[in-house]
């Protein structure tokens, strides 16, 4: 049986609480993802889908409900050891990349590992393996304004990885992309997924693209249901 990596039930999200304006967002949601699963949120533009992906990746605090990543009550840990935790359970992949650009691709990788305090030998050479798995070894001297923008999201994808987080999260992945780069940075995910046993959690408002995970929940209007 696999381990139950994400557990959410009864998850709410509201906003200027207590006064006239008071809006929730996320209205008690429910959301699991086991470890090795492939799975996406697909969701237009205003669904609440951003709000739950920020609760998911510890950048934000559900207003009620119940959050347990990796056998963790979240709501227990203080500020600081949640973004300890973040740095070292999951790994970001945004759609426009964020990556430093005076970094070169070597750098850019060994950033979270630098955070987390990773000794400077260890950091490279973990680095390198990443970039090998990627496929980006051989330009791994470049900065980014040297890379197109599936190379760049490739780097991306290394650098979620440097910290050898329990989730990939990525948010719209393949927005920033054509369609052929965007097949390309897919099968990535779907390598990762198969061959290196990640976790991973797409974000999008993209149905074909959410159509590629093994398990599909849907968002609107701050309800979440499995498809």
């Amino acid at each position: 049986m696999k381990n139950s990596l994400i557990k959410m039930t009864g998850i709410k999200k509201s906003y200027n609480i207590g006064k006239p304006n008071e809006l929730e967002i996320l209205h008690g949601i429910d959301f699991s993802v086991n470890d090795g699963e492939f799975v996406a949120v697909v969701g237009q533009s205003g669904s609440g889908k951003s709000t739950l992906m920020n609760i998911i990746g510890l950048l934000d605090r559900q207003t009620e409900g119940y959050y347990e990543l990796n056998g963790t009550d979240i709501s227990t840990l203080s500020d600081a050891e949640l973004s300890n935790y973040r740095s070292k359970k999951i790994g970001f992949v945004f759609q426009n990349f964020n990556l430093i650009a005076r970094s070169n691709s070597i750098k850019n990788v060994e950033l979270p590992m630098t955070y987390a305090g990773v000794p400077k030998k260890e950091r490279t050479e973990r680095a390198k393996e990443l970039l090998k798995i990627v496929e980006m070894e051989e330009r791994m001297d470049h900065l980014p304004n040297e890379l197109s923008g599936g190379q760049k999201q490739r780097v991306a994808i290394a650098r979620s990885m440097a910290n050898n987080p329990d989730i990939i999260l990525a948010d719209e992945p393949t927005g920033a992309l054509d369609s052929r780069t965007g097949r390309n940075v897919m099968d990535l995910f779907h390598k990762l997924n198969e061959v290196e046993k990640r976790t991973i959690i797409i974000i999008t408002h993209n149905l074909e693209l959410a159509e590629e995970a093994s398990r599909i929940y849907k968002m609107a209007d701050g309800k979440l249901e499995e498809v």
